[in-house]
């Protein structure tokens, strides 16, 4: 191994033992922490779930952090229906000979969650279904998201609405053009020691032209 391969870890998925994933595509770098229950989830390079996180039908960007106890894409129940149990959608589970209901499954699966490239999803936050969050947003701890966020907006409460923008919208639009999230490792390993010690623009000025 050449010493430059030394710079970097094990790119494999990190899983943890406790946790239950289901048609699942993992990015590198990726971790999915204790007891996350994840189904029918894309997940990005160096993204992770910490512990008791759940979500199903969604497509998650790369450098998310997604933050425990929270539901990316929280189940829906049929509230036009006599009952908004299961027993009608999954009644197979109870009787023979009664299988799951595949349109209601595909209503679900119609209605999925797209979250972009570096967002933070906080403590217990619930993202309902259909739901588009923008690169860069922040959601806050406990927060219910109801409506799309707009990229680098950071939104809090139930139902979630806007605080403020995490930058300005020039800064944001720069950010987005530039896609650092979608550098190569070795460009990465280069930029992190200005990622921690630049100011925004500084970064900005510095990496744009590089």
């Amino acid at each position: 191994m050449e010493n430059e391969d030394l710079r970097f870890t094990d790119p494999q998925p990190r899983i943890h033992s406790t946790a239950t994933l289901k048609g699942c595509k993992l990015g590198r770098y990726s971790a999915v922490g204790e007891r996350v229950v994840l189904r029918d989830v894309q997940l990005g390079d160096f993204s992770y779930f910490e512990r008791h996180a759940e979500a199903i039908y969604s497509t998650i960007g790369r450098f998310c952090s997604i933050a425990a106890n929270s539901r990316i894409n929280a189940l829906e129940h049929p509230m036009e229906r006599v009952t908004t149990h299961k027993i009608t959608y999954r009644p197979n589970e109870y009787f023979r000979y009664l299988g799951v209901d595949g349109a209601f499954r595909q209503r679900r699966q119609s209605r999925s969650v797209s979250v972009g490239h570096d967002v933070w999803i906080g403590h217990g936050a619930v993202i309902m279904p259909g739901v588009s969050i923008g690169h860069g947003a922040v959601v806050g701890a406990n927060s219910v998201v109801t409506r799309d966020v707009d990229p680098y907006t950071v939104v809090a409460g139930v139902p979630a609405t806007k605080l403020r923008d995490r930058f300005a919208p020039d800064i944001a639009e720069r950010l987005m053009a530039l896609g650092w999230w979608d550098w190569s490792d070795d460009r990465l390993f280069d930029a992190v020691p200005d990622m921690q010690t630049l100011g925004i623009s500084q970064f900005l000025d510095k990496w744009e032209k590089n």
